[in-house]
């Protein structure tokens, strides 16, 4: 695959709170996502260098975007998470490759600027413990 840009995503979805996939990409103004992994040093007192083992797959995304309170866009999935305790597909696809990881939303943050703009951003970590894989 050749190095592409992060124009024009094709995908884009979070599950609303009863489960069913939303396509709110329209609505997201810019994103963030880590898919870290734990480590262990295992550096014995022999050692010049450090040695490390890896450990557990982690998943965290944070979402921002513009308020949209029409019927089946951001607002209806984010609204339920101060109310819900429920994990929720997110699914990206960006030049070709998709990731899908649940994710446990834990806040729905709504900004308005001195100027007027009423954004809001969701930051979700993995639920599931299953490891994000790209597909």
């Amino acid at each position: 695959m050749a190095k592409a840009s992060g124009l024009g995503q094709t995908t884009l979805s979070v599950d609303d709170s009863a489960g069913t996939p939303r396509a709110i990409k329209n609505d997201i103004t810019n994103w963030q996502m880590s898919t870290p992994r734990g480590v262990q040093d295992i550096t014995g007192v022999d050692k010049s260098a450090n040695e490390r083992l890896l450990l557990l797959a982690d998943c965290s995304m944070t979402l921002n975007g513009v308020f949209n309170a029409s019927s089946n866009q951001s607002h209806d999935v984010f609204k339920t998470v101060p109310s819900t305790s429920v994990p929720r597909t997110t699914t990206q696809t960006v030049n070709g490759v998709t990731l899908a990881a649940e994710l446990l939303y834990t806040d729905y943050q709504l900004t308005r600027s001195d100027s007027g703009e009423l954004t809001w951003s969701a930051p979700g970590s993995l639920a599931d413990g299953t490891v994000p894989t790209w597909a």
